[in-house]
Parts: C-alpha cells; structure tokens; sequence
C-alpha cells in the first residue's frame, strides 16, 4: 500500500507571530506532514542590502517542529526585491518584442544573468548555513516554477552574450556555425561569434537553426541557475532531498537535465486552472463538468511527465501559492 502523506504551502511571514501557534496546531491536528515555506521571502529575509533577518524564520521553523511537521525550505529567488534589481537593472529579462520586463510581480529575472546567479548563490548559502542542519528541515525547493510567466526565454544584451559565449564553446568556430546552421542561405554566414544576435528581431522569421539553438542555450541556462543552488544545498544541508516545484504545460526547458541535478521532481496541480488548457474553450459542457476539480486526464498527464525527470516519485505539492484569506480560531 502506497503511503501518502499531506502537505501545505505555509506563508507565515503573511501573518502576525501571534498566530503561528494556532497554525502549527490546527496543521498538526488535521494530519499535516509538512509545510513549504519561503520560496517568495526574499523582501523579508533581506529588506535592504545586507540587511538580513532570518529570525523569524527559525522562530516558525521552531513552532513546526514542536508540532512534528517537517519543512521543505525554498530558496528566494523567484522574487528577487526592488532593491536588488534597482542596483543592477540589467537583471531584468527582454521579451520576445526587445522590451525590458519590470519589478511588479515574480519570476523578474534573465536566467543567464552572472550578477543575479552570484546574488542568489549568496542568499542561498545565508540561509542554508542557518538552517541546513535545523531538524524541522527535512528537503529543499529551489526557486519556484521555472518558465512560469513566458520566463525561460530572454532577448537582452546579457542574454545575447552568454549565447555567443554558448555558441563558441559549442561550435569552436564559425566556420562550423556556419555548416550547421546552413547560413549560405540568405547570405547569414557570420565571421565572428560577436556577431550574432538573439533570433527575435529578424524581419521574418530567422533561421530555424538559429532557433533551435537558442533555445538549447536558454534550457542551459535554466540548468546551469538550478546547479548553483543544488551544490549549495548539498554543501551545507546534508542528507536532505531537493525538489523543484514544476509547473504545468512548460516546455521551453530541458526538465530531464535539470530533473538529474534533483531528488524528486514534483509539479504546481491548479486543477481549475488548467480546465480550460486541455479542450476547446467552446466545450461548455465538459467545463461544467469538471468545474469543481479540474479535468482528471490533465492531471493523471502532468503526474507521468514529471514522475519520470527524476529519480525520485512525483506528486503535486500544492494547488496555490496565494494565501488564502480566513478566520483564525483564537
């Protein structure tokens, strides 16, 4: 018999101290195995450069483990604070029209960005030398849904210059670019990698090889960003299984190169959500359905995709990642 055990996604820095006993409590009561905790925190953990505040984290994590749920600890760096992106704006990813993404929201990064990857390899050892060892933490998450939010893909000049940097240690010289990309074609042949740009602004469409290998590079890039903080983690917090929390119909990166660096690969289930992804928008009456839990085939799908990118089982580890608003009991 397959042994299941239950999860939350837990927000206490959303919340009053005060009220964190009646969290672990209430979870504790209702059969509560773990909690994930902050993966969007970085404001809190650091409110200025420098600045960090971890306190409360280890008073949270403390109150959970009195209350015997374990925590799988996330690392920040999905939201990534003004401060931070104020000091080095470049940062910041380009979409697919040249224009520079903004502060606003999550997921506010380009993933070949070697500023931010330093950034984000300093807050993850801060608090893996913290917690890493605390006995409340039983796993780790890196960042959170890579490619969510059309993320993966950026057409910035750092991301320009890491692709060529990716080409030259690809192909070792343009010559061979050249063959391979087949470039005679419309006199596209290039007698530098400095030459070459991202493939989103071409008059019509570019060169599919072009393309094709864009995209290879940005799935590296992904890979190479999650590496950084798996070898943290296994540095600092022996023992302990990393996951990354996957996101649903994303395909713009490589989820078996990243899955290998990982314990168990575990996928973000918003089962209504997605309702509206799998069949045609005009099929009323399957919506109406499935209105309450979302169409079963999409689900039973994400599971046998994921399930097989690691070496580890897979299973949804949360419907939501919002707090939900509630009445407390004191």
């Amino acid at each position: 018999m397959t042994l299941r055990r239950l999860g939350v996604c837990y927000f206490p820095e959303h919340w009053d101290p005060a009220e964190w006993p009646v969290d672990a409590r209430l979870m504790a009561d209702i059969g509560i195995d773990f909690a994930r905790i902050g993966e969007f925190a970085w404001g809190v953990i650091e409110p200025a450069p420098g600045q960090i505040n971890l306190d409360w984290m280890q008073q949270s994590l403390d109150l959970l483990h009195e209350h015997g749920i374990e925590v799988v600890l996330c690392t920040p760096t999905a939201t990534p604070p003004k401060w931070l992106v104020d000091s080095m704006p470049d940062m910041l990813a380009t979409d697919i029209d040249g224009r520079q993404r903004g502060f606003g929201s999550r997921r506010h990064y380009s993933f070949a960005h070697e500023g931010y990857r330093r950034e984000c390899a300093r807050i993850t050892r801060i608090i893996a030398t913290r917690f890493g060892t605390h006995p409340a933490v039983t796993g780790w998450q890196t960042d959170n849904e890579y490619g969510c939010h059309d993320t993966t893909l950026s057409y910035g000049t750092v991301d320009r210059d890491a692709f060529r940097d990716w080409l030259a240690q690809r192909y070792q010289s343009t010559d061979r670019l050249n063959r391979a990309w087949g470039n005679i074609f419309w006199s596209m042949q290039y007698a530098d990698f400095n030459e070459v740009e991202c493939p989103n602004l071409t008059v019509t469409e570019a060169n599919p090889s072009h393309w094709l290998d864009y995209r290879r590079f940005a799935s590296d890039m992904v890979a190479e960003f999650n590496r950084i903080q798996v070898d943290i983690l296994r540095e600092l917090s022996p023992g302990r299984n990393i996951t990354h929390n996957f996101q649903g119909r994303i395909l713009d990166f490589d989820h078996f190169k990243l899955g290998a660096q990982i314990d168990v690969s575990t996928w973000d289930s918003y089962p209504l959500g997605f309702l509206d992804q799998m069949r045609d928008l005009s099929d009323h009456d399957h919506r109406l359905r499935f209105a309450r839990t979302g169409d079963p085939d999409l689900q039973a799908f994400h599971h046998d995709l994921y399930r097989a990118t690691s070496n580890g089982s897979c299973d949804s580890i949360g419907s939501s990642e919002r707090p939900n608003p509630r009445t407390r009991p004191k």
